[in-house]
């Protein structure tokens, strides 16, 4: 990854892929059967979590812009 990429893009483009992922995962989840299905959804759902971690990431990342932007006033 190159150093001039800023966090909220990155972060932003981390949360795409780990939504990509989770479909990717729920859509083989519906080929497949038995422990394979349930490895898929796993995934899929773990996808989801941590995507939601990078999505309060980013929230957090919006509100110390802001907060330093104010603090410039």
């Amino acid at each position: 990854m190159s150093a001039d990429i800023d966090t909220e893009a990155v972060l932003a483009n981390a949360s795409e892929d780990l939504l990509s992922i989770s479909a990717i995962a729920a859509d083989l989840a519906d080929d497949v059967d038995g422990t394979r299905r349930s490895v898929a959804l796993a995934l899929s759902r773990m996808a989801d979590g941590v995507q939601l971690l990078v999505e309060r990431a980013l929230d957090d990342w919006e509100a110390l812009k802001l907060m330093r932007a104010q603090a410039k006033v």
